[in-house]
């Protein structure tokens, strides 16, 4: 839940760690937030039931930032997010997906967050019974006394006996969401026939403990899933993940743009009409049924994206414009933004691969200029080939380090500079059309 000293500007604060430029996109993503701590503050019940969040529609083309935009948004608020694509719900009964689904697999996140942080709470209060069982395990004698018993639990706790192999008996019932799973667990070293016999007994209903292979710190942790889950009672659970999902979902919707009415288009308006027919309630509000309980979609936020090069908002049905109050049109980066993006953002390009080198003992570096021709030819490709935005950066980025990664290892710390030179020697081609095609990633 959004605290109440997190103010729009500090959450635009938070964005611009990890989003270059797009700041009114920024700042009205922002409101929107606070928009949700000011809602639950107001001790009217009445009156907060009746104030809705003012969907945004974000415009622009691919890899300007419009889902890291509401990924992180979701991260600050720690609410539950799913991105679908608006695209896989045309043609439902054909190819499509229940646009209901959305609803659904938005509970299921908000499920698995308020899960994990149950087992994060509690797992603590169970780590030394655990640690308990495994010395026992170890050493099974009937006469193990406390000394020897303490002095094995010192060794597990240390990581001493962690690749030690032991036998641990395993049940296949498995409790999760009120649901029976089938489950495969293969030990470490992947014996497959095991795995597939896991299986067959479970699809028997055999239910019979057996006796599986494993290493010690994978075996502390089988245990203590097992008393974790145990212990959870999924009736406390699930009405808070509803809740949750209600009043503090996100979703972001892609692709909206395609399931628009281009004038003078009429191929595939029918499916997409339907599509936008069948969105429309959810978005206005709902309740939708799930195996879990009801979920009302009053209060979710969605947050709409499309490139919209052959369509506009005021092609969507004008129930639907009308329930995305907020458009805001996102710029297309230019080759200051690439160059903030490969260096002033948290765990930017650059330092992931410079931290991914340090591993195969390769101390990479990049001169001012490398960094300002690998943005440039980045601008260069996108206007050639295909604008694919920031993503663009990425495939620069490999075909520049594509041997020095395939070299490594090496047995010494060896120091590497990427300048201006190589760069242009890697992409000294004239952009003749023929050879663009083995830049596209």
């Amino acid at each position: 839940m959004i605290n109440n000293n997190l103010t729009p500007k500090k959450i635009v604060e938070e964005l611009d760690k990890y989003i270059v430029s797009q700041d009114e996109a920024k700042k009205n993503v922002a409101i929107s937030l606070r928009n949700r701590y000011r809602r639950k503050a107001i001790g009217d019940e009445n009156l907060r039931r009746e104030i809705t969040p003012k969907n945004i529609i974000l415009m622009g083309p691919t890899g300007v930032g419009k889902t890291e935009i509401a990924r992180r948004l979701a991260k600050i608020a720690n609410a539950p997010f799913l991105k679908v694509e608006a695209t896989k719900y045309t043609e439902v009964g054909y190819v499509g997906k229940d646009v209901e689904s959305m609803i659904k697999d938005l509970l299921a996140v908000s499920l698995m967050e308020v899960k994990e942080e149950k087992i994060e709470e509690i797992k603590d209060n169970f780590y030394n019974k655990v640690v308990e069982k495994m010395a026992k395990i170890i050493n099974p004698l009937d006469s193990l006394n406390d000394e020897v018993k303490n002095n094995i639990m010192e060794n597990i706790k240390s990581g001493d006996l962690d690749e030690e192999i032991i036998e641990i008996e395993k049940k296949n019932a498995n409790k999760g969401f009120g649901n029976s799973m089938i489950e495969v667990i293969a030990p470490e070293n992947g014996d497959i026939n095991e795995a597939v016999e896991n299986i067959i007994s479970n699809l028997d209903g055999n239910n019979t403990p057996k006796k599986v292979k494993m290493t010690v710190k994978d075996g502390i942790k089988y245990l203590l899933d097992e008393e974790i889950n145990n212990s959870i009672d999924m009736d406390e659970i699930i009405p808070e993940a509803i809740k949750r999902a209600e009043n503090d979902g996100i979703i972001f919707i892609d692709e909206i743009d395609k399931i628009a009415e281009r004038d003078g288009l009429s191929r595939g308006e029918v499916s997409r009409q339907g599509v936008q027919r069948d969105i429309l309630p959810i978005v206005e509000g709902t309740t939708v049924m799930t195996k879990y309980g009801a979920v009302k979609t009053d209060h979710i936020l969605f947050i709409a994206a499309g490139a919209f090069t052959q369509s506009a908002p005021s092609d969507l049905m004008p129930e639907l414009q009308g329930r995305f109050p907020v458009k805001i049109k996102l710029k297309s980066l230019e080759k200051s933004d690439f160059i903030k993006i490969l260096t002033g953002v948290e765990y930017n390009l650059l330092h992931q691969y410079i931290e991914l080198l340090k591993i195969d003992n390769v101390e990479l570096s990049f001169s001012k200029s490398a960094i300002d021709r690998i943005a440039e030819v980045a601008i260069e490709l996108n206007e050639n080939v295909e604008n694919i935005g920031a993503r663009r950066l990425a495939s620069v980025l490999e075909g520049v380090l594509k041997e020095i990664m395939f070299e490594a290892p090496y047995e010494k710390m060896t120091k590497i500079k990427i300048d201006k030179k190589l760069v242009d020697k890697i992409f000294k081609i004239e952009y003749e059309e023929e050879n663009l095609d083995k830049y596209i990633l």
